[in-house]
């Protein structure tokens, strides 16, 4: 599944830096805008058009529930607002969420999850009956047919990608980059550095931000990706934690 595209709407600078590095933090949400008013998001959809939008409610000019309200084709919203009285009217919109402000992380991540979900069934109702588990990958002049499952991890290198699969010694090297696999490649894939993406499931153990695929193998947590490998881990561990 795709990354969930996003524009973050609010009047004020400093709230709208929040909303862009909180959604820079989730590897399944994507961010395409940032606009200081709902005239300049309506551009923006036109322009770019978007999946989801977190929107700030007490706006200037147009208020954030006029401008979903108008939108003839609405996208997954997520209202933003200091104001707790706003909460009500605004679900006459269907909003997923709710975020009041100051919010943190966790609330903002809760968010966010629930605009996962509905991205995804809403994306399931439109998409054919059997998903496809396998790309093809072309090295040199040839096609190979890789089971996705089968990827433990990939290491990027400017425009090529190194593709270390289960049971080979060797990558396959192909002429492409991380942009242009993500669309392919389904959620359990974590980008964690500039240069690696890891396959989840493939993962024997993680240690002090380390990823170790094997004894031989340890894949490094970049400080730039810790906060949503963190908030990935968080969401699928059990156990009391130290």
């Amino acid at each position: 599944m795709r990354r969930v595209r996003c524009i973050a709407v609010d009047d004020e600078p400093i709230a709208l830096e929040k909303l862009k590095s909180y959604i820079a933090k989730m590897p399944t949400l994507e961010l395409v805008a940032a606009c200081e008013d709902a005239i300049e998001a309506l551009a923006m959809l036109g322009d770019e058009g978007a999946d989801a939008v977190f929107i700030d409610i007490n706006m200037p000019d147009v208020n954030g529930l006029d401008f979903v309200a108008s939108l003839p084709r609405k996208p997954i919203v997520v209202f933003v607002t200091a104001y707790a009285q706003y909460a009500a009217e605004s679900f006459r919109v269907a909003p997923v969420d709710y975020l009041l402000k100051p919010y943190g992380f966790a609330e903002f991540q809760r968010a966010a999850g629930r605009v996962v979900r509905q991205f995804e069934l809403e994306n399931k109702a439109e998409a054919p009956a059997t998903e496809v588990g396998s790309l093809y990958v072309k090295v040199d002049y040839r096609y190979v047919r890789v089971e996705l499952k089968e990827i433990r991890y990939i290491e990027g290198m400017s425009d090529y990608l190194r593709i270390y699969m289960v049971g080979e010694s060797r990558p396959l090297i192909t002429h492409t980059t991380f942009r242009q696999i993500a669309d392919y490649l389904s959620p359990n894939f974590l980008q964690v550095h500039k240069s690696y993406v890891v396959n989840m499931d493939q993962v024997r153990e993680i240690q002090r931000m380390r990823i170790v695929m094997d004894s031989d193998t340890l894949i490094p947590v970049s400080d730039s990706y810790k906060d949503a490998f963190t908030a990935y881990l968080t969401s699928r561990t059990i156990g009391k934690r130290k």
